[in-house]
């Protein structure tokens, strides 16, 4: 019997914007100590779009990611009949009190993966773990270093090129092409 990969997936995407992922990932800065990547992943473009370095893992780094991607994406200015859902994992920032509101009040969906199953988020915790094989060769010892190595990952192609605004620092990144 042959299964084909289109019959295994149900409720697919059907355009950008439907379906954010997010996640935290763990970076380690030399003497610094453990530094926290929340990003923002749309499951139709397979596109980052927001991310944050962090120092903790609170509901206040959630929203201020995707305080970001509602911003990149345009989500927060132009008027849509539905905003994005939310597809999380259930740590302790995902399921705060204080998320709930912060999405009620942006008109946003939750949906939840089960737990103990990572195929729930496995796109973007591949895009993770691509990201730390590639970022994570060298050792680092200033936050800001790592951070540059990060937005240096962090690359879209030439059609979707924006600036992503972070709160770290009040800097700006503009995504560009990978140099060769």
């Amino acid at each position: 019997m042959v299964i084909r990969a289109a019959d295994e997936f149900r409720d697919q995407t059907t355009r950008p914007n439907e379906l954010w992922q997010t996640d935290f990932t763990y970076l380690k800065v030399i003497g610094w100590g453990w530094f926290y990547l929340s990003t923002i992943f749309d499951d139709y473009c397979r596109d980052i779009i927001a991310w944050k370095l962090c120092t903790t893992m609170k509901a206040a780094d959630v929203t201020d990611t995707l305080d970001l991607a509602l911003e990149a994406s345009g989500c927060d200015r132009a008027t849509v009949v539905h905003k994005p859902r939310l597809l999380s994992d259930n740590g302790s920032s995902y399921v705060a009190a204080d998320q709930a509101d912060y999405l009620d009040g942006k008109g946003m969906d939750h949906v939840r993966g089960a737990p103990h199953h990572p195929q729930t988020q496995v796109k973007i915790e591949r895009w993770h773990q691509t990201m730390k094989n590639r970022v994570l060769l060298e050792n680092y010892y200033l936050p800001g270093n790592l951070e540059r190595r990060t937005a240096s990952h962090y690359r879209l192609p030439a059609m979707r090129r924006m600036t992503i605004f972070k709160q770290h620092a009040k800097t700006r990144y503009r995504w560009r092409r990978p140099s060769r």
